[in-house]
C-alpha cells in the first residue's frame, strides 16, 4: 500500500475515535461514521430561531480493504431546519479558488457562513497526490449558477495547496427540506477520509437580524421534548457503491 493511503487510514482511525454520538454504517469493504446536530436544542415550537448545524463523517475501509473514493456526498436536513442565505454577499469560486486562507478571506468574509476540517489524499493536475490535514472555511455563493455553500480548504504540508469543495444547495419535499450536495472531483487519487462542517451566522439584512441557519422544534402542545430525523446523508462512491445514514436526535420545545 502507498504511504499516503497509509496516512489516510490513519487519519480515518483518528477520526472515527472522536465522534460521540454517530451513526456507525458498515457495507462490504466500506465503513462510515456521521455525527452531529444543532444548538441550541431548546427552540421555539411555532417559529424559526438561529441555529448552528454541524455534520460530521469520516469514511473508512474495513480491515485488509482499500480507502474507498468518495465522490458525492448528500446532506438533507430535517424540513423544520431552514438555510437561508438572503441579504448576504455571494462568493465566487474564482474569489477563492486558488488562495490562501489569508486570500480567501479577504475577498469574501462578509459571506462566510461556517467552517470545518478536511482531511484526506488529493491528487491535483500534473502532481502526484498527496496527504492533507486542513481547516476549512465556508462561504455563500453560487457554483454553475447554482446556490451552493463553498468549502474553501487551504494546508501548507507538504505544499501549499489551495481547493474548494462545492456544496449546491437545493429544496425539496418530505421529511427533508434543504440538501447540500457536496462534489468531490472524481479523480483518481482524491480520497476522503473526514469532513465536518458547521454552519452558523448572523447578520443584520434591511434592518432586521437575520441568521444563515435556524429551526423550530415542532411537537404538539403539551409536548415539551421531541424525537426527529435531523439528518440523512449519503455517501457516494467511485464504482457506483452507495451508503446512508440517518441521525436521530432530540429538541425541546417552549
Amino acid at each position: 500500500m502507498k504511504r499516503g493511503l497509509v496516512l489516510v487510514g490513519l487519519l480515518a482511525a483518528v477520526a472515527f475515535t472522536a465522534f460521540a454520538h454517530a451513526e456507525i454504517v458498515q457495507r462490504g469493504s466500506i465503513r462510515v461514521k456521521v455525527d452531529g446536530g444543532i444548538a441550541p436544542k431548546r427552540l421555539p415550537r411555532d417559529h424559526p430561531a438561529p441555529v448552528s448545524v454541524t455534520v460530521a463523517t469520516a469514511v473508512a475501509p474495513t480491515k485488509g480493504g482499500a480507502q474507498p473514493q468518495l465522490t458525492r456526498i448528500e446532506i438533507a436536513i430535517n424540513r423544520y431546519g431552514r438555510i437561508d442565505s438572503t441579504g448576504l454577499p455571494v462568493c465566487e469560486m474564482d474569489d477563492i479558488q486558488p488562495a490562501t486562507t489569508q486570500k480567501a478571506l479577504q475577498a469574501c468574509r462578509g459571506s462566510l457562513v461556517g467552517e470545518g476540517h478536511f482531511a484526506g489524499q488529493v491528487a491535483l493536475d500534473r502532481q502526484p497526490s498527496f496527504p492533507s490535514d486542513a481547516k476549512m472555511y465556508a462561504f455563500s455563493g453560487r457554483y454553475k449558477g447554482k446556490p451552493a455553500i463553498l468549502a474553501h480548504v487551504y494546508g501548507v504540508d507538504p505544499v501549499p495547496t489551495s481547493f474548494t469543495l462545492p456544496f449546491v444547495v437545493s429544496h425539496r419535499g418530505g421529511a427533508y427540506g434543504t440538501v447540500l450536495t457536496g462534489i468531490i472531483p472524481a479523480r483518481q487519487g482524491n480520497y476522503v477520509s473526514e469532513l465536518s462542517l458547521r454552519l452558523s451566522r448572523s447578520y443584520s439584512y434591511r434592518g432586521k437580524r437575520r441568521s444563515f441557519a435556524s429551526a423550530t422544534c415542532a411537537t404538539p402542545k403539551g409536548v415539551s421534548v421531541a424525537s426527529f430525523k435531523f439528518a440523512k446523508v449519503g455517501f457516494h462512491f467511485a464504482g457506483g457503491r452507495d451508503i446512508t445514514s440517518t441521525l436521530v436526535r432530540t429538541c425541546k420545545a417552549h
